[in-house]
């Protein structure tokens, strides 16, 4: 039998007695967990312990409304639950990350803090089991398994923090993209295809196709991912997705609880696969590596068009917002640029992550998933990541980003391609040959055209037109 050690206390589970620190509101389940996963040294996010003081109110919610839980026990569970859905006792959940892949230390790790919490309210003392007060197994836990209590808390978890964050990160960074495309948009430069010039084009046509990428991602994640998030809700699914031990209404009121807690409207959908696979996880990550992806493609261009500032494309000015070298005086770096992509390789570090988790063999096997908790440690990182990385993009960089349009205006003229406005007149294979020579001889393709004479000098500045390049000719 251990001993007390000073600033510990004894409590016991159904394997024993287990010295627990003196001031820790969770038991002895929670306390064995920590000593057996000292691994990455740091737990779950915030977002999943809120997610089960959510849950665990709206289960005491379902089990009163159904005449399974004593009113008096489930208003102090609701109560402590509403306490852990609102970080106040953040600092009571130690389970490390890679613990048992079903998430079990933290499922009881919530039961043992919330039973804590509610014999203290009840005049009981912050004990975990007390006589005639609440026990974190027999009423915290009370219809459900940690087999559908964490499923369900990812899903709570995905969808809160994708509402609170990232929807208005993205909603965020899409307007100030799409407002640059509407300034920027009589602002004539040469287009690029394959590193080489190309025909021109304005930059707010640029800008508009960036604001329309991330839209678009945007509103793929919105439509689909948030859906598979906040349906299909493993709860009442209990130990392998059949419902033993739970009411078969009580799937269906813990859904409503929880939409009326969180505003997100959820639906119970208990059964096997619920707690079999985390298929939906594996496909809303999907969306979130494509906003990864639509991120990079937009801040390596504005990287690459920034370039200089007298040696490289220079078409944009990037804020100076640190010193870039610490060895080349005045150096600047497109460092929040850099700082997109680096997230972005994250993101699509952690979907191979979320990927592997439900793979068959590996997290997904027979009635149960078993890697749950790196799953949505990834999941929940990328979210975070993207939001926050997005809010920087527009206010470290967009809204101080300026243009060269002097520089846009020389690369422009220079440019060879603008001879494509000329084929319909003057043929193919004979503007290719006039592009080269112009080259050879480095002269601008209106400059040369305008030599040889080809087209009167009135037909040459019409075709040359660079801004109607840019759009569609009736």
């Amino acid at each position: 039998m251990p001993a007390a050690a000073e600033n510990t206390r004894i409590e016991k589970d159904s394997m024993g007695e287990m010295p627990v620190p003196a001031d820790a509101l969770y038991g002895a389940s929670t306390a064995r967990a920590v000593a057996n996963f000292p691994i990455a040294n740091r737990p779950l996010p915030p977002a999943v312990i809120h997610a089960f003081g959510h849950l665990k109110a709206a289960c005491a919610q379902a089990n009163q409304d159904l005449g399974k839980l004593d009113a008096k026990l489930a208003d102090a569970i609701i109560a402590a639950g509403d306490e852990v859905a609102q970080g106040k006792h953040d600092a009571h959940f130690p389970v490390d990350v890679y613990q048992t892949g079903s998430g079990t230390s933290t499922n009881m790790n919530a039961n043992e803090v919330i039973a804590a919490v509610a014999n203290d309210k009840l005049g009981l003392g912050a004990t975990t089991k007390a006589e005639g007060g609440v026990h974190p197994n027999d009423h915290v836990n009370m219809g459900q398994s940690s087999n559908d209590t964490f499923p369900t808390a990812m899903h709570i978890a995905g969808a809160l923090q994708l509402e609170s964050t990232l929807r208005p990160a993205l909603a965020k960074l899409e307007s100030a993209l799409r407002e640059k495309a509407e300034v920027y948009d009589n602002i004539l430069k040469t287009g690029r295809t394959h590193l080489m010039d190309a025909t021109p084009i304005r930059l707010g046509q640029v800008f508009e196709g960036y604001a329309d990428q991330i839209l678009e991602a945007s509103q793929s994640y919105s439509e689909w991912s948030r859906e598979e998030l906040e349906d299909r809700l493993a709860i009442g699914g209990t130990a392998v997705g059949t419902g033993i031990n739970t009411h078969p209404e009580f799937a269906a009121k813990v859904a409503e609880a929880l939409t009326q807690r969180t505003s997100v409207e959820f639906y119970g959908a208990a059964g096997p696969k619920s707690n079999a696979t985390k298929d939906n996880f594996v496909q809303s990550h999907a969306y979130l590596k494509t906003i990864a992806v639509s991120l990079s493609k937009v801040a390596n261009d504005i990287r690459h068009l920034g370039s200089g500032p007298r040696c490289g494309i220079g078409e944009l000015n990037l804020p100076a917002i640190q010193p870039g070298s610490s060895i080349m005086p005045g150096k600047v770096n497109p460092v929040i640029c850099e700082s997109v992509m680096q997230v972005a390789c994250r993101v699509i570090g952690n979907d191979a992550t979320v990927t592997m988790a439900g793979m068959g063999g590996v997290g997904s096997i027979f009635e149960l998933n078993v890697a749950m908790p790196v799953m949505i440690d990834a999941f929940l990182e990328s979210v975070d990541l993207l939001a926050n990385v997005s809010n920087v993009f527009v206010d470290k960089l967009l809204d101080g980003l300026e243009v060269n349009e002097e520089r846009c205006t020389e690369l422009l003229e220079a440019s060879l391609m603008t001879i494509t406005a000329l084929a319909p007149e003057v043929g193919y294979d004979k503007c290719a040959a006039l592009a080269k020579q112009a080259h050879k001889e480095g002269k601008t393709i209106k400059q040369l055209v305008g030599e040889l004479k080809l087209m009167p000098a009135e037909r040459l500045n019409e075709l040359m037109d660079y801004d109607a390049m840019t759009r569609p000719s009736a």
